[in-house]
């Protein structure tokens, strides 16, 4: 009877964090039907515009992490506001662009902005299950999965809505609109409460962020993510800076007083470690799919933007239905299981395709999409929100994110190697092939994770 005396989740948080949240999934696949249109109208093929894709994940991969970290050490809301104000200015950057030179750097621009979006809900969470005593309060967490979810995949249907209606610059302009609302929404929503890491109030800035340490991080990322972007053997000092840069890094952290990443911890935190493998893998083939099969839907199948859009209204329906039903069940495993099957499963029909295949088999893979859509996220999250340190509940959300970043790189890279300067039918099999080796990977690292039986545990008796 003493739980039902324990205040309830504030409401008011919902709005700013899932519109904050969204920025990121909306951005990240709304471009995926504007690639051929905008590589059409700046004479840029497939090879160029597949840095429209790798751009943003560049920065958001680096970003996530360290904007989470000084989330945790200053609280959600002045890292919120920042981020959200600067994709009205990356909107304003990309609507304006007059060449790909400058389109790219407004990608950037967004891949930054929308860095706070998710680690400050995920903070925001944390907070509110600290001041109620519940965890994961009134179903939040999966309130959040779903939003992140039904954006990712409705994406590219509102993109080709936009396109339709006033062109690609429409895919940027967007996010106008979106910011001035997220950031009036955090100054009237967010709390002006004390940051969540103690240590904000101790040593100098320098100290509690540990800026040699991001600094190391940034050189291993970055030199990492380029050598994925264009893999070749030429590039491969690009591998060895980023090997070295990890090194110098890891050395760092061990001696650090406040690490940016406390690798003792993560070191000796197995469960979450996979989960971060899992999630870089799944990426690959979540994005491999909404890039290149959304970019053969047009070239290799004749489709227009907007009925490519319209072609993954199956996966947008299933996906939504899936994630509301499965929220209600802690069992991390079983969802995890039935994602791999999924993408398996939608791997091999796509094998299948050809540019006579009937309509119905393009809308067969995407409703397949739908399952692992619907699943994989949502089990991830959760995963991450349980298993890890939570006083660094923002830092360890944005390094999920890099994790599922680095996944997309691999994924764009191996779209951009698959196709070349067309999106023809046996690109798109190639294509299939990697994905369908990251499926299997996938579903091995959960057979084998024998720690997933004791995240459901923990779920199960913290939503008690």
């Amino acid at each position: 009877m003493a739980g039902t005396d324990k205040p309830g989740f504030d409401r008011g948080l919902l709005p700013p964090m899932l519109l904050g949240s969204v920025l990121n999934p909306i951005n990240s696949t709304i471009i995926a039907v504007a690639l051929v249109p905008i590589g059409r109208a700046l004479g840029a093929p497939a090879s160029q515009t597949a840095w429209l894709v790798s751009a943003l994940y560049l920065a958001t991969s680096l970003g996530q992490p360290v904007v989470g970290r000084l989330i945790d050490v200053f609280g959600p809301r002045r890292l919120f506001l920042l981020s959200t104000g600067l994709v009205g200015v990356a909107g304003v950057v990309g609507a304006l662009a007059p060449d790909l030179g400058v389109l790219i750097g407004a990608r950037v621009l967004l891949g930054f902005g929308t860095c706070a979006g998710y680690p400050a809900a995920m903070a925001l969470v944390r907070s509110e299950a600290d001041r109620t005593g519940r965890d994961s309060p009134g179903g939040v967490l999966t309130a959040l999965a779903v939003a992140n979810q039904t954006i990712a995949v409705v994406g590219p249907l509102l993109g080709g809505l936009l396109i339709a209606v006033g062109g690609w610059r429409a895919t940027f302009a967007l996010n106008v609109p979106l910011a001035v609302a997220a950031v009036l929404l955090g100054l009237l929503r967010l709390p002006k409460a004390e940051p969540a890491d103690g240590s904000a109030r101790r040593g100098s800035l320098a100290a509690r962020l540990d800026l040699p340490g991001m600094g190391l991080f940034a050189a291993m990322l970055v030199s990492l993510l380029l050598f994925l972007m264009n893999l070749h053997l030429r590039d491969w000092y690009l591998l060895a800076l980023s090997a070295a840069a990890g090194a110098a890094f890891a050395v760092r952290e061990l001696r650090a007083a406040t690490p940016f990443i406390d690798l003792r911890v993560l070191g000796g935190n197995t469960p979450l470690l996979a989960t971060y493998g899992r999630a870089l893998v799944a990426y690959v083939v979540a994005y491999s799919f909404l890039y290149g099969f959304t970019q053969w839907t047009e070239e290799g199948f004749g489709l227009t933007p907007f009925h490519a859009g319209l072609a993954q209204i199956p996966m947008f329906l299933l996906a939504i239905g899936v994630s509301v039903v499965s929220g209600r069940s802690t069992s991390v495993r079983g969802k995890l299981l039935l994602g791999a099957v999924g993408q398996i499963t939608a791997c091999v029909v796509i094998l299948m395709l050809g540019g006579d295949s009937p309509l119905w088999m393009l809308l067969l893979v995407a409703l397949i999409f739908g399952v692992p859509q619907g699943l994989n996220n949502l089990a991830l999250q959760n995963s991450v929100y349980f298993q890890a340190d939570p006083e660094r509940t923002a830092s360890s959300a944005g390094l999920l994110r890099t994790f599922a970043y680095i996944g997309s790189m691999v994924a764009s890279s191996a779209t951009a190697a698959s196709f070349g300067q067309h999106a023809d039918t046996g690109g798109l099999h190639r294509l299939a092939w990697v994905m369908l080796g990251a499926g299997v990977l996938y579903l091995l690292l959960t057979l084998f994770d024998r720690t997933l039986g004791r995240t459901a545990g923990t779920a199960t008796r913290a939503s008690r």
